[in-house]
Parts: C-alpha cells; sequence; structure tokens
C-alpha cells in the first residue's frame, strides 16, 4: 500500500505522512521541544543533521516501508496551525492467519497533557482497522511508563499480559507490557500459511 493512501482526521489532528512541503513543520517539531522530562522523552536534541537531503532519504524509505507493509510512518499535526505535535506508526508483525501490528506513538513534550496522545491513539485504531485491514493491534510499554498505559486504556486497549526479557534496550532485555484491541467486525481476507 502506498503511504498517500493513509491519511485521518480527528477532532483536532491530522494523522498522514510528511510530504517534501512539511520540511519546515518537521523540523521546528523536534527543535521547539523542551528539556527531556523523564527517560520516555527525546526532549530538545540539535537538529542540524535534519537537511533537505536528509529528509528526502527519510521520505523515500518511509514510501518503500509502506509499500512494502512493512511500516507505516505518520506525523501528527494540529488542524487550527498545521504543526507537527508528534508522530506515530504502525507496523504489521504478521499478516496470514493473525493480521496484527504493533502501534507507537510520540507526542513532542510542549504538548503534553492536552489528550493529543489519546486522540492520536484513536485514529491510529481507526487506521488499523479500517484502512489497513488488521484484526489485532498491540502496543508494548515499559513498565514504569504509567502515562502511556493510561494513553491507551482510554483509547479503548486492554492489558494482556507482561513479556519478560522482551525487547532490547541500552544492551539490556527488559520487560513490557502488552496491551491489545481487537477488530471485532474484521471480514478480511485470510492468506494461507506458507512453508
Amino acid at each position: 500500500m502506498s503511504d498517500t493512501d493513509i491519511y485521518e482526521e480527528t477532532k483536532r489532528l491530522v494523522l498522514r505522512p510528511v510530504t517534501e512541503d512539511d520540511y519546515n513543520v518537521f523540523v521546528s517539531g523536534y527543535a521547539d521541544c523542551l528539556p527531556s522530562k523523564n527517560r520516555f522523552d527525546e526532549g530538545c536534541f540539535d537538529t542540524g543533521f535534519m537537511t533537505r537531503e536528509w529528509y528526502a532519504k527519510l521520505l523515500e524509505r518511509r514510501r518503500r516501508e509502506a509499500e512494502e507493509d512493512y511500516s507505516y510512518m505518520l506525523n501528527v499535526f494540529r488542524k487550527q496551525d498545521g504543526i507537527s505535535v508528534g508522530y506515530c506508526d504502525i507496523t504489521p508483525h504478521y499478516r496470514e492467519n493473525f493480521q496484527y501490528a504493533r502501534i507507537g506513538y510520540t507526542i513532542h513534550n510542549p504538548y503534553w497533557g492536552m489528550g493529543y496522545a489519546t486522540e492520536t491513539v484513536a485514529a491510529m485504531i481507526n487506521i488499523g482497522f479500517n484502512t489497513l485491514s488488521l484484526h489485532r493491534l498491540e502496543a508494548h510499554v515499559n513498565l514504569d511508563n504509567p502515562a502511556s498505559k493510561r494513553v491507551l486504556k482510554k483509547a479503548g486497549f486492554a492489558f494482556e499480559c507482561v513479556r519478560k526479557a522482551f525487547i532490547l534496550e541500552n544492551g539490556v532485555w527488559t520487560d513490557n507490557e502488552v496491551y491489545f484491541i481487537n477488530n471485532n467486525n474484521w471480514r478480511g481476507v485470510i492468506y494461507p500459511l506458507r512453508f
């Protein structure tokens, strides 16, 4: 699927892939961040490497990943002024008889506490189920990230389990909580397993 086919609006936000015309607002989204507030926050950093050449390569990589159904990277734009308040991704892990993907989301720290993360996750559910024809979405959350857990629960995700030594972070295998939501109306095509 082309990444240009992915687009979702909420009351206050638009989720879509960035384009060539978004270069300045994309860079500003990072440049305007405040110092990091916790270990899950990228905070402010030097955006000097984000040249137009770097950005063109980023767009090409994102297009290719979407066409290969590998990952769909979207920016989160505020409707009222068009600024980039964050980004998110939907990454299919298994199609065939499973049809599930992992989601991830980041809201830039100047926009925390405004409900944008919950609104973003709700939009991602619509994209995952209605545009990408998925049956299940999962989010994997560090045990010490209560803010992300609250966002997922508000958006309708349910806690499933703790996966032990699930993700490699800074050289250490780390436990994650798994949250999920199923598309109970899914009527997509089931592809046969290939061995």
